[in-house]
């Protein structure tokens, strides 16, 4: 008979000893099911860009992926719901990349409405350690990323706060 093998606080990875946000219950609901807000299937001359977003409103948050997350809160939808899965995974990786370019899904966190930011402080604070972890990369071309680009925007949301 073998033992389960056990493993004291200490073993666990810092993220795990330490977590930064709480289990998301909805994780299996999509967004239009958290809002409680049917859309509907788009209008038939609808764009790509507003077709996709009805799409991705159905899907459950959790399959949502680093694009699908820039395109939605570049959409300024779902930023209550999304906003904290998408520092998690900015916290995991500053210049997390959708479709465009390496830090496009933080540009798009970035460009959220200040109201959200004051409403979340606890939010705020992850995103300044994101930034935080983005200074130490130290010139993000040398990643791949527009340098100049990003650190406007990122001026500009520390100069609104």
């Amino acid at each position: 008979m073998g033992r389960a093998m056990t493993y004291s606080q200490q073993d666990k990875p810092e993220r795990e000893r330490n977590p930064v946000t709480t289990p998301n219950p909805h994780e299996s609901l999509s967004l239009e099911q958290i809002e409680n807000s049917y859309w509907g299937d788009a209008p038939a001359d609808a764009s790509r860009l507003v077709t996709t977003a009805h799409a991705l409103r159905r899907k459950p948050i959790s399959a949502l992926d680093v694009e699908d997350l820039r395109l939605l809160l570049g959409q300024q939808e779902g930023v209550e719901v999304l906003t904290p899965l998408a520092l998690t995974k900015l916290e995991d990786n500053p210049l997390a990349e959708g479709d465009y370019y390496p830090g496009d899904l933080l540009e798009s966190v970035l460009k959220n409405p200040q109201s959200y930011w004051h409403k979340h402080p606890d939010q705020r604070a992850r995103l300044q350690r994101v930034i935080e972890a983005l200074k130490a990369l130290g010139d993000l071309e040398e990643h791949d990323a527009p340098h100049d680009s990003i650190w406007k925007t990122v001026t500009h949301f520390l100069s609104a706060g």
